[in-house]
């Protein structure tokens, strides 16, 4: 099963489980703008997978944009920088939590602030 079929079929089980995540999965699996698929897309994959893991921003931009991904993935990436600075997801590498202001290179992980599963 490729890699972007598997991401959607997480967000789907998401969906239908109604637990974390869910209300954003509907988001993402709908046919909105693709900024705000992405968005949910991050927040929904952060939020089941809760604190204790984490995704990555290609997670999303495969989930949404299928065969397309990497044109979303800087899209992806400033999304997720966003989420952080208000304090939504916290994005990670090597573990250490980066400063949302801060600059950053290199692969990145999001997870999710919320503690509530």
């Amino acid at each position: 099963m490729p890699v972007s079929d598997r991401l959607r079929a997480e967000l789907r089980r998401a969906l239908d489980d109604g637990g974390a995540g869910a209300a954003a999965a509907r988001v993402a699996l709908g046919d909105g703008p693709l900024p705000q698929r992405l968005e949910a897309g991050i927040r929904a994959l952060a939020e089941r997978r809760g604190p204790g893991s984490s995704t990555c921003p290609s997670d999303a931009a495969r989930a949404v944009g299928g065969e397309r991904w990497r044109d979303l993935l800087d899209c992806a990436r400033d999304i997720a920088r966003r989420l952080a600075q208000r304090g939504e997801v916290q994005i990670t590498q090597r573990g250490v939590v980066l400063d949302p202001h801060g600059a950053w290179r290199g692969p990145v992980r999001i997870r999710t602030t919320r503690s509530d599963r």
